[in-house]
Parts: C-alpha cells; sequence; structure tokens
C-alpha cells in the first residue's frame, strides 16, 4: 500500500496534553516520523488539548488523585478528539493509560523505552535510607506511597501532585524533605540539574510501563497505522504486552498499588510483579522468565498467583490516617 504522506499544507496533527513533558513526548514522535519519513516537521501539527483531568487537577491540587477520578480523566478528551478526526494520532506517557482503549481507538504503537527506574529527589539527600525518622515525603502516587511506607513505615507521605516543575518547586518551598519522580521524565525534559539519585529496581519497582511512550490512533486509519509502525518499537511492546497483561488481570487503577516491569535477557523475558497494601503494611513479589512471545500469557499468570496469595481484601484502604 502507497502511504499518502501528510505535508505543510494537509499536516498529520498529533495531540497531546499541554505540560512540558507531554509536550516533549509529542516533539520527540514528531521528530522520529520527520526522520523516517523525510518530512519537514512543518508536515506536523503538535493540537494541545486540555482535559478534564489537567481542570481538575489544577482546581483540586492538594487532593489524592483517587478522589478526583481515574486515568481515564487525563485521556477522555483527547480520545474524543480523534474519534472526531479533529487529530489523527495521540502521543502518552503509557504508564498513565488506561490498559482497555474506547471501542474504534487502538494503542499499538511504542517507542523505544527509556530509563524506567524511579529518581530520589532531595537537595541534600541521596536515599529514602538517609532520611530521619518522621521525615515527609510527598508524593500522588499510590504505589510510591505504599512502597515507601512498605520500606521506612517511621516516615510521613504528603499529597505532591503536579507535573515535574510543579513538585520541584514544592520541593524547593520545603513541603517535603524529597519527592520521587521518574527518571525517564527528567531525561525527556533534559533536566540534569535537578538533584536526583536514580533508585534501583530492586529498591523499587517501578509502575507498570513506566518509561514509555504511547501513540494511539484510530482503528480504521491506514494512513497513521503505517506511519507509526515505521518507529514502533517491537522490544518494547514485548515488554509492555506482559506488564500490561499483568496490571489488566490484576484489574490495576490509579486507586491500587501494582508495580511491574518486564525485562528481556539473553532472549528470555523476566517478569517482576509487586503487589503492596494501601497503607504499606505488606508486600507481595512474584518473578517469572519465558520466551519473549508468551509475555501477555506470563503477566495473565502471575497475576492469577498475586491475587491468590493476597487473598480477598488486600487492596482496601486501612489507617488512612497513615497515609
Amino acid at each position: 500500500m502507497t502511504l499518502t504522506l501528510p505535508t505543510p499544507a494537509s499536516p498529520l496533527r498529533i495531540g497531546t496534553r499541554g505540560s512540558p513533558l507531554a509536550l516533549a513526548q509529542a516533539y520527540e514522535t514528531r521528530q522520529r516520523l520527520s526522520d523516517a519519513f523525510d518530512l519537514p516537521q512543518e508536515a506536523f501539527e503538535i493540537v494541545v488539548i486540555k482535559t478534564t483531568g489537567d481542570n481538575r487537577a489544577m482546581i483540586d491540587a492538594d487532593r489524592p488523585l483517587k478522589e478526583i477520578g481515574n486515568k481515564g480523566l487525563f485521556t477522555k478528551e483527547i480520545e474524543e478528539a480523534m474519534l472526531r478526526a479533529d487529530i489523527d494520532i495521540a502521543v502518552h506517557s503509557t504508564k498513565d493509560m488506561p490498559v482497555e482503549q474506547p471501542e474504534g481507538l487502538v494503542l499499538d504503537t511504542f517507542l523505544p523505552r527509556e530509563d524506567v527506574r524511579d529518581a530520589f529527589i532531595s537537595p541534600h539527600l541521596q536515599s529514602i535510607h538517609d532520611l530521619p525518622d518522621g521525615a515527609v515525603v510527598g508524593t500522588s502516587s499510590l504505589r510510591r506511597r505504599a512502597q515507601v511506607l512498605n520500606r521506612r513505615p517511621n516516615l510521613t507521605v504528603v499529597e505532591f501532585r503536579g507535573n515535574v516543575q510543579t513538585r520541584l518547586k514544592k520541593l524547593n518551598d520545603k513541603v517535603a524533605d524529597c519527592t520521587f519522580l521518574a527518571m525517564a521524565g527528567l531525561r525527556r525534559l533534559g533536566m540534569d540539574e535537578v538533584p536526583a539519585t536514580a533508585i534501583s529496581t530492586d529498591d523499587m519497582l517501578p509502575a507498570i510501563a513506566q518509561g514509555t511512550i504511547g501513540i494511539e490512533r484510530r482503528g480504521n486509519d491506514s494512513r497513521a497505522a503505517g506511519m507509526l509502525e515505521a518507529i514502533h518499537h517491537v522490544e518494547t511492546s514485548h515488554q509492555l504486552a506482559a506488564e500490561r497483561s499483568l496490571l489488566l488481570a490484576l484489574d490495576g487503577s490509579c486507586e491500587t498499588p501494582i508495580a511491574g516491569l518486564a525485562e528481556i535477557q539473553n532472549g528470555q523475558l523476566r517478569l517482576r510483579g509487586e503487589v503492596l497494601r494501601p497503607d504499606g503494611s505488606e508486600a507481595i513479589v512474584e518473578e517469572s522468565s519465558g520466551a519473549v512471545e508468551d509475555g501477555a500469557e506470563m503477566g495473565r499468570a502471575m497475576a492469577e498467583i498475586l491475587l491468590k496469595k493476597a487473598g480477598p481484601g488486600f487492596f482496601e484502604w486501612r489507617n488512612s490516617e497513615k497515609v
């Protein structure tokens, strides 16, 4: 099939949220498409779409995300724009995406994965282990909150939402002694000046799909499918097949502390998964290895084991005053 490529007069419209990180990811996508097809950047139009989640996050900046809504709050308007054909593709942080897409849309293109690790951010300290008893940790992530309290139950965790710049300002304002960000976000923003220490995945298993850019399209858009195929990273897709299958089988949402990471080593896929009580009082970890093409089945099988070990009520909020 011969692709009808976009032109400056009729550009491919790339939908994105308007945060600095979201825009950096959209620009990376545009550059990769431009290079793949030898097209000028003017053949692509970046379309910024404000989502319900962006609006609610600004109004309710100090409320936990689980009280505002689920992850779909940050994709609804973008996906509606794509279904109306106002945009052609949408660029997302895959870790923020629901596992299942609305009818008519598919998320099947992934760029090469960045650093998967979390970053410990503090002006004066290098590690969570350096924090004194009672120190204040700022994070909006239920996963990180549970992991921190599991490793250091003598710390205090406070809500700490916003984009990278907002969180760093809160840290400078001494709202907390430290916070966490994704290394991938810092690298994509070129923020080498941030006092960040990468945390080993053995110490803090990352969020499902952390460090990956996912590109969504209409299922019947053959031009978008053909163009995106040229920048799709197969190894990353194998990793995400395992991780997102694990998440789906665990019925994961932004209200559930779940971590997971798939890595390809010596032709084999290694999958690690972790579920935690929201108050950090218990963590269950599993690991398995298998053929790369069996990742989705490995994720489902691991979820069954984790759910069986966890038992009913594992994810219920308890000791809420502590977290």
